[in-house]
């Protein structure tokens, strides 16, 4: 008889209970691990001054030239690159000092950093460090882009890419030219690595660097003023036009290839 009850009570409990804790259970699915690809800000954080390594902000300092002043004729006399570099730069390089004298947390970090996280910059420099950071790190990049030995067609991986994504070296320096020649007022013209890993042209006012909108500044041309007055007045275009024989393409393959 007792085993009878038993039983009997053992196979209640499974009829009653065990559906109620099958039901109870609802397991947390899993999601498949998706392959993430880094951003072209990521990316950019650490290398976008030079192929491999960031620009420090503090205490910032003007990098001299890798050439003589008088080296560039080809496209730019040597009057203009000596007050392009010593003085226009070089206030830039003074003004972020100045900007970031008070802020010693401001001061461990990269000029990249601060161009791409502007909101952690107190309000009242903002503006300031906005304009001589960049204006510092777009001069440190501009000079490396160019060379006494420069000009000439592009070569290598970049010269595949330019002809892949424009249809050739010509119409990519035709488009290039015209987004140079259309930058109202002050700025730059750039090719870029957007954020989808392609070639792209774009421009940015004043002293914005393309790192700002999410693009990897592959080289760049300076259209300010300032960077072609004294010897083409306002002919922007010949200056654009004569720019071409001075660029530094082995620096350029070097800078796009910091990316693959």
């Amino acid at each position: 008889m007792i085993r009878f009850w038993r039983e009997t009570i053992i196979c209640v409990l499974t009829t009653i209970v065990l559906p109620i804790l099958l039901n109870s259970y609802n397991p947390v699915p899993i999601a498949e691990a998706q392959p993430t690809t880094p951003t072209t800000t990521d990316r950019s954080l650490l290398s976008v001054a030079y192929p491999n390594r960031a620009l420090s902000a503090y205490p910032a300092k003007l990098p001299p030239l890798p050439y003589a002043y008088g080296a560039l004729t080809k496209a730019i006399d040597a009057e203009t690159m000596k007050l392009h570099h010593s003085a226009h730069h070089a206030s830039y390089v003074n003004n972020l000092n100045d900007a970031l004298k008070q802020y010693p947390n401001l001061q461990k970090r990269s000029v990249e950093s601060l161009l791409l996280d502007l909101n952690s910059v107190p309000e009242n420099i903002r503006t300031k460090v906005r304009n001589n950071a960049g204006g510092h790190l777009n001069h440190t990049i501009f000079w490396q882009l160019m060379s006494p030995q420069g000009g000439g067609q592009p070569t290598g991986a970049i010269a595949q890419e330019i002809n892949k994504t424009f249809g050739s070296f010509d119409a990519f320096k035709k488009e290039f030219n015209a987004a140079g020649a259309a930058r109202f007022g002050s700025g730059w013209v750039w090719l870029v690595r957007n954020p989808q890993n392609q070639l792209q042209i774009v421009t940015t006012a004043n002293q914005d660097n393309p790192i700002m909108d999410g693009f990897y500044p592959i080289m760049g041309n300076d259209v300010w003023e300032h960077a072609y007055y004294l010897k083409y007045r306002n002919r922007r275009a010949d200056y654009l036009n004569n720019w071409w024989n001075v660029v530094n393409w082995p620096q350029i393959n070097r800078r796009s290839q910091s990316l693959q």
